[in-house]
């Protein structure tokens, strides 16, 4: 597995202060990006939060999945969360060092009441002495947020004093790119009140269950309730202990919202989002706790073609941090049709250039401070799908190809919506639910290379005809 080191720096620690009659809670900010370009450490907002308990303890929740490890425990992992000004809230983001839960805590422009808030993303340094502090806040005493240095001191910084270096696997950068692929399929599946969700996150099993399968809930009534197989309706709940972080925040939950896709008889990744005055905690749970969401393949069919490498690259122009991003806009101000607007977001979403809201069902601007298009360079179906096509193991007709791997041979099969089969051992597994194969994915990509070929063709032929007719 390969692996990078981040490296983190910081002015000075966060920490939680008195000041005056209420607190101060300074985030310090590490290198991001903002509609200025790179900054050292950016500054995103200085206010007051609406609700201070409530948002130290979801705080407290995003730290807590940034420095978890659902599965393999013994391994601690430890990323210090990722802030985004979207112009009109705060999105605190982690992922957990197993690569199977995606946590962050959205603070509205309802939860902020201060200068407006800026634009950009960024680390923000959350140590243990503030986290013990955030845990041991009570009261509604006024608490005032600094994400970033002071305004005087901006311009003043000698450098930094804090360093922390992460490792940064490849499989990390991937999973927190396809978490964002599978919420975009998600639909709201159910919505409980505040008492409801307390009573059913307070009856889930508290500790992992080794070979068990997934749990699966159904909507009944007012509440959840579990069923044995994922009929209509049902939304699948792979470690029910992964939700923990949850109990940071329900003693102000205003109600609980259930997101996920159709069912389609396999284990699916699922959101849990709670709702809080003035902010939102969401956590995506990877379809098994031993299954990151690395590889589920989602973004495959987005990272193999030109095409949408070219239209990510001018959608990405024309991407301003907004907190919720339309595609018919994005068609209408780049000329490009809605479908490939729609591809070039999952593209960019491989580079951790945008994210995705389940509660608004849209995307958003954030560009993650690492060099998350690794991830696509380093994707292993995609390098094993590229290699096959430069070795012309890849053989066209009509609906069927054929793809030679060492000495197998293997039948790749287009159905007439599109969709690619495969003879070999990870289609028989998993039936398209973890994206397409590298024999698929290597066809796909031929085709489209064919496709543009004899589009060009047709284009030369034209042109010539043209100048024979002239002449």
């Amino acid at each position: 597995m390969t692996r990078s080191v981040q490296a983190l720096a910081y002015a000075r620690p966060s920490a939680l202060e008195p000041a005056g009659s209420g607190r101060l809670l300074g985030l310090e900010t590490s290198g991001g990006l903002t509609p200025r370009g790179a900054e050292a450490h950016p500054r995103f907002f200085s206010g007051f939060l609406t609700s201070p308990q409530v948002a130290a303890r979801g705080l407290l929740a995003v730290a807590d999945v940034a420095a978890a490890r659902y599965h393999q425990r013994i391994r601690p992992g430890s990323l210090d969360p990722v802030v985004t000004g979207n112009g009109d809230r705060l999105r605190f983001e982690s992922f957990s060092g197993c690569g199977g839960v995606y946590a962050r805590l959205d603070v509205l422009s309802a939860g902020l009441d201060g200068s407006t808030t800026g634009h950009g993303t960024t680390n923000v340094d959350v140590n243990n002495p503030l986290r013990e502090a955030l845990s041991r806040l009570t009261g509604d005493d006024p608490l005032h947020l600094r994400v970033g240095p002071e305004e005087l001191a901006v311009t003043t910084l000698d450098g930094p004093v804090v360093e922390k270096k992460v490792p940064l696997p490849d499989r990390w950068l991937r999973g927190f790119a396809e978490a964002q692929v599978s919420s975009s399929g998600f639909d709201l599946r159910a919505e409980l009140s505040a008492a409801e969700a307390v009573r059913f996150l307070r009856s889930l099993p508290r500790s992992p269950g080794r070979g068990r399968g997934p749990l699966w809930v159904v909507p009944s009534g007012r509440t959840l309730r579990p069923t044995p197989r994922p009929v209509a309706g049902a939304v699948c709940l792979a470690g029910p202990d992964r939700l923990i972080a949850l109990e940071r925040v329900l003693r102000h939950a205003t109600a609980l919202r259930v997101y996920g896709p159709v069912p389609d008889g396999g284990s699916a990744p699922s959101a849990w989002e709670v709702r809080l005055p003035g902010m939102r905690l969401t956590l995506t749970l990877s379809p098994d706790p031993a299954r990151g969401f690395s590889g589920e393949g989602g973004v495959l069919e987005a990272l193999a073609t030109e095409e949408a490498a070219q239209d990510a690259e001018l959608i990405s122009v024309l991407l301003a941090w907004e907190p919720r991003i339309d595609p018919a806009d994005l068609a209408e101000q780049s000329g490009l049709p809605v479908e490939r607007v729609r591809a070039a977001l999952t593209r960019l979403g491989t580079a951790g250039r945008v994210g995705y809201d389940v509660a608004d069902a849209a995307y958003f601007h954030r560009e993650l401070p690492y060099d998350a298009d690794r991830a696509e360079r380093h994707n292993p179906r995609l390098l094993s799908a590229r290699a096959l096509l430069a070795e012309g193991a890849v053989t066209l007709d009509g609906a069927l190809a054929t793809v030679g791997s060492g000495e197998r041979r293997y039948q790749v099969r287009e159905s007439e919506t599109g969709r690619l089969s495969c003879t070999c051992a990870w289609w028989a597994e998993y039936r398209g639910r973890r994206g397409p194969c590298k024999h698929a994915l290597a066809v796909r990509m031929a085709r489209r290379g064919a496709s543009a070929g004899a589009a060009a063709g047709v284009a030369v032929g034209a042109v010539v005809g043209a100048a024979g007719g002239a002449r």
